[in-house]
């Protein structure tokens, strides 16, 4: 990326412009953002990684938040001050979406993507730590949430993630500090793995971006 120009990436030998600049404002232009994000989807994932044409939507929504396009964000009810829950069903491409986006935005401070079974397995080894560590200023999103085991540390039960998104919930209040989720799961079966008081805390930390439940398995 060159200094004080967000919209111009550089791949390799390859520089991607993915808007204008005006002023001190960046319009971006939609197709550009797709071919740099195809591109870099290919380094990141292998040669068989594409964009699906039926995921532009999405995608489109996600480039819209991650740019922080405040006035097209709210048209499509949307809140760029939230994190994003990207829901759909299995294998519809949300962990790779997510591992993507942030690389649209080279200039903003990133995210780590880490899958929540392994947040509940640092759990059962170390303890209390991992909650406090997850609870901590860094930026997250958590990958895969509702299907990681239950934890248990010196035999006694913790819901782990509950627990995690109760301290990120504090954390966004008091320091605005954003994370992001992807799940199988919808709202019930959220609430359900995960209580009430957790749930109505998740309406209030994300924006709910979904995949359609006939969304394809890219893996097949």
């Amino acid at each position: 990326m060159k200094y004080g120009a967000p919209h111009i990436i550089d791949e390799g030998a390859v520089q991607y412009q993915l808007g204008v600049l005006k002023g001190n404002q960046v319009l971006y232009d939609f197709g550009k953002m797709l071919t740099y994000l195809d591109a870099k989807g290919k380094l990141l994932f292998g040669k068989k990684f594409k964009i699906y044409r039926e995921d532009r939507e999405i995608i489109y929504k996600l480039c819209l938040y991650f740019i922080c396009d405040r006035e097209r964000c709210s048209q499509h009810g949307i809140d760029i001050d939230k994190g994003i829950l990207l829901s759909g069903p299995v294998g519809c491409g949300k962990t790779s979406l997510m591992k993507l986006m942030k690389h649209l935005v080279p200039h903003q401070r990133p995210y780590e993507v880490v899958p929540c079974r392994n947040i509940v397995f640092s759990f059962n080894h170390i303890g209390y730590k991992t909650i406090e560590d997850y609870g901590n200023t860094q930026f997250f999103c958590f990958d895969d949430l509702g299907v990681e085991p239950t934890g248990r540390h010196f035999g006694k039960d913790c819901n782990v993630m509950g627990e995690i998104l109760l301290s990120r919930y504090d954390l966004f209040m008091n320091h605005k500090r954003k994370t992001h989720v992807s799940t199988n799961l919808n709202a019930q079966e959220l609430e359900e793995r995960y209580g009430e008081r957790v749930r109505s805390r998740m309406r209030q930390l994300f924006n709910l971006v979904a995949f359609d439940k006939g969304s394809r398995d890219k893996r097949k």
